[in-house]
């Protein structure tokens, strides 16, 4: 199957626990649809360079799948009707890369990283 990346933002307004319901709730889209959601990363709340909606703040959540492409479809179809998702994105990558995310890295371990 298809290997996607998809990074969402949440309204400020809600807690972290119903912002990490959020990756729980559309996983489970992806399970009932034939796929499965590889891995998943909350990385909290940030400050948005724009505002989006009248929010200056949102929920940043990730999530590595492995879903045919009517699950991925279903999935943002969804995303983008719930009031509480305010942006989607998703790529469709060759592999997942190892370990956490850019993101979840320390500063130290970035920089450490080769540049190609």
């Amino acid at each position: 199957m298809p290997l996607y990346e998809h990074v969402f933002i949440s309204r400020q307004d809600l807690s972290n626990a119903q912002a990490e319901g959020l990756i729980e709730h559309f996983g489970a889209v992806l399970a009932d649809n034939g796929g499965k959601m590889v891995e998943h990363e909350y990385w909290g709340l940030k400050t948005m360079a724009y505002k989006i909606n009248k929010n200056r703040k949102g929920h940043y959540a990730y999530v590595r799948s492995d879903a045919p492409a009517p699950a991925v479809q279903e999935m943002e179809r969804l995303m983008r009707l719930h009031d509480d998702v305010m942006r989607v994105l998703t790529i469709k990558v060759d592999e997942h890369e190892e370990g956490p995310s850019v993101q979840m890295q320390k500063r130290d371990e970035r920089e450490r990283r080769p540049r190609t």
